[in-house]
């Protein structure tokens, strides 16, 4: 496999890293949506949350949030985004799970995640009808 984030998170390519243990290397998007924009990379290959197991998700989220803290206080940020985009059409490029954790001050238009729209009651009991049974 020629994965270009198992190669920095398991060290084989060098990267700005904030914050490592055997599970995780986190490291400075080089493409930042804001200033210390950063990513939690897991050191195992998973091409998306659906593959990976439950402890590595909850450790990521974790460790994302550890990180907006540390974000928050470094940069005076009022808040933090943790993102985690699975499939291309959800704008997923890099086909290795990755959480990207983006500090955010209010006002500054960094990242716009979806236009509210809206529903019935009727659609909602439909549409939970619908996943409730994909869950089975």
């Amino acid at each position: 496999m020629d994965c270009i984030f198992c190669k920095i998170a398991n060290g084989e390519i060098p990267s700005s890293t904030l914050l490592e243990d055997e599970q995780v290397r986190v490291i400075l998007d080089l493409g930042p949506a804001a200033r210390g924009h950063a990513l939690v990379l897991p050191k195992e290959h998973y091409k998306d949350s659906t593959e990976a197991p439950e402890a590595l998700l909850g450790h990521m989220m974790a460790t994302g949030a550890r990180v907006g803290a540390a974000q928050m206080n470094a940069f005076g940020c009022d808040g933090f985004n943790l993102i985690q985009n699975n499939g291309e059409s959800a704008g997923q490029s890099v086909f290795h799970l990755h959480l990207h954790v983006i500090p955010r001050k209010k006002g500054d238009d960094a990242l716009k995640l979806w236009k509210p729209g809206e529903t019935t009651p009727e659609e909602m009991r439909e549409t939970a009808e619908m996943i409730k049974a994909a869950l089975k």
